[in-house]
C-alpha cells in the first residue's frame, strides 16, 4: 500500500550557495552531507530569521511537527558536517517557490 503522497512545501529563498566544506588540511574526498531545501529553508526560517514555529510551518505550508521535524533533521546534519569536516550539499527535496 503506497504511503500518502508528498506535498510540495513553500520556500521563500533561494540560496546563492549550495554546498559548503572545509578549507584546508584534510581528507583528498571528504564524505559529503545532504542537506535538502526543505531543511535549509527549515533552519533559515527558525534560526536566521528568528520566527516561531508556527509560524515557520505556516510559511512553509506544512504541520508544526513536520516543521519541528526538519529542523532536528537539519541542525544534527550541520552539527555532523561541522564537527567532522564533512561537505554539506544543499539540494533535492519536494519544494516550490
Amino acid at each position: 500500500m503506497p504511503g500518502r503522497r508528498r506535498r510540495c512545501r513553500r520556500k521563500g529563498f533561494q540560496p546563492s550557495f549550495t554546498w559548503f566544506g572545509p578549507a584546508t588540511a584534510g581528507p583528498a574526498y571528504p564524505e559529503e552531507v545532504l542537506l535538502s531545501f526543505d531543511e535549509f529553508e527549515a533552519v533559515r526560517l527558525k534560526d536566521l530569521e528568528g520566527l516561531d514555529q508556527s509560524a515557520c510551518a505556516g510559511m512553509m505550508d506544512i504541520s508544526q511537527p513536520t516543521f519541528h521535524r526538519l529542523v532536528v533533521s537539519a541542525r544534527r546534519k550541520i552539527a555532523d558536517a561541522l564537527t567532522h569536516g564533512k561537505i554539506l550539499k544543499i539540494e533535492g527535496g519536494h519544494y516550490r517557490f
